[in-house]
């Protein structure tokens, strides 16, 4: 549905499907949170870093998931004559600048950011186009210390701006692969395989047979919270690889717990959709009763030099959906003629300042007009009658 504000009725309010004017207050407690966000990360030494808006194709595409390319918008540069896409997503320039710019940084390098992405088409839990990513990753390190510390940190970063009932979904996307190089199935048998765990076909997998079917039918059915997944993954008679995936997972588990107790953290074990580029743990962000990932995150090989690299991207568009009605309490309205040198004293004060810019009869009514809580008369200030 194309967005219109309510009220316009002419052509210019119309917007492109999935593209959309944010407004007061909402566009104000987006960009609060994105400070927060950012203000927290870098509490735990995560240095901020801004990456252009678009850049030449071959390096936005560069080590991404092969689905990213058909979700770039594309322009050709007029003074180099090569092909630029405006970036869908902001972690693969991340890695880009870690390996590049800063190759000579000391290791582990620790990277924040917070901007803008377009892509040709939302999804159907999420139609917006446009909206802003923050996040952070870790580069350098291939440790399960580094996947637990960009896990807690994802679910802190969630509680710092007020989202509450925050989970973690936690996959593995490779083990299924591990399961099936062990028993030597084909390319043609592995696509089949795959589509039929994507799409939690449980009797497709079941039919594919032997051993490898059984251990993927249970793997399928080992989905869900994290004590009871690692009871059904313990039966599994799984291969080597396989055992090591799982060895990582639970390493992950124990150190998550040791940070915070009490977070909720659910497994899926064949989940592999939109984790292509992964190479280790990988995980889902989500809130109760919010529709779509807050965000995602897990292990990759950043850029040309493919060094070990762990990090998460929260979708404001939605954790916005997420946070609580935003209050209006400190909105203070000073009549005309209020001297600057008090509003100035009013502001720093924590209030939000309107000042009337032309005398009116009846300042408590003009200041309920403006949809202020508080109006200053005299050196008193009062809550707005309703």
């Amino acid at each position: 549905m194309t967005a219109q504000n309510a009220g316009d009725t002419g052509p210019r309010a119309l917007l492109p499907n999935g593209l959309r004017d944010v407004l007061p207050p909402e566009a104000a407690q987006e960009s609060e949170a994105v400070r927060t966000l950012l203000d927290y990360m870098r509490g735990y030494g995560y240095q901020l870093v801004k990456p252009p808006l678009v850049e030449f194709e071959a390096s936005l595409l560069d080590g991404a998931s092969p689905k990213m390319g058909t979700r770039i918008f594309r322009v050709m540069d007029p003074v180099s004559q090569r092909m630029m896409g405006v970036r869908a997503d902001m972690t693969m320039q991340i890695a880009r600048i870690a390996t590049t710019r800063l190759a000579n940084a000391a290791r582990p390098l620790r990277l924040s950011y917070a901007g803008e992405v377009l892509r040709v088409l939302g999804s159907q839990l999420s139609p917006e186009r446009q909206f802003v990513q923050v996040g952070a990753e870790l580069i350098g390190s291939p440790s399960a210390a580094a996947d637990a510390e960009i896990c807690v940190m994802a679910l802190e970063a969630l509680a710092a701006v007020g989202v509450r009932n925050a989970s973690i979904d936690l996959m593995m996307p490779t083990l299924v692969p591990a399961v099936c190089a062990a028993a030597g199935l084909d390319a043609p048998g592995i696509a089949r395989i795959r589509a039929a765990l994507d799409r939690k076909d449980a009797a497709e997998v079941a039919a594919v047979g032997g051993t490898v079917g059984s251990v993927l039918a249970e793997l399928l059915q080992a989905s869900g919270p994290v004590n009871r997944a690692f009871e059904k993954l313990a039966g599994l008679d799984l291969p080597p690889a396989g055992q090591e995936v799982l060895a990582r997972l639970r390493q992950v588990v124990d150190l998550m717990r040791a940070a915070r107790p009490d977070v909720t953290i659910t497994v899926d074990p064949v989940e592999n959709r939109g984790f292509e580029y992964h190479t280790g743990i990988s995980f889902s962000l989500f809130a109760r009763g919010i529709r779509g990932e807050l965000g995602r995150g897990g292990r990759y090989l950043a850029g040309a030099s493919r060094e070990p690299a762990t990090g998460y991207t929260l979708y404001m568009d939605t954790v916005m959906r997420a946070l609580p009605a935003l209050e209006n309490g400190r909105r203070l309205f000073l009549p005309y003629g209020t001297p600057r040198a008090e509003a100035v004293r009013l502001a720093g004060e924590g209030w939000t300042v309107v000042t009337g810019l032309e005398p009116a009869a009846d300042s408590q009514a003009e200041a309920r007009r403006l949809a202020c809580s508080h109006w200053l008369h005299g050196d008193s200030i009062s809550p707005v009658a309703s």
